[in-house]
C-alpha cells in the first residue's frame, strides 16, 4: 500500500453547513442581547 487512500486524508476545511449553523447561532445570541437590553432599558 504506497499510495495513501484518498478518503482518510485529514481535512481541515470545515464541512458545507457550519459556518451558516454558526452564523445562525450568532444571529440569535445577538437577538436574545438585544431583547434584554431592551428589556432593561425600557424597564
Amino acid at each position: 500500500m504506497t499510495s495513501p487512500d484518498p478518503e482518510n486524508q485529514p481535512r481541515y476545511e470545515p464541512p458545507p453547513g457550519v459556518g451558516k449553523l454558526a452564523l445562525w447561532i450568532l444571529l440569535f445570541v445577538l437577538a436574545a442581547a438585544v431583547v434584554v437590553v431592551g428589556g432593561v432599558y425600557f424597564a
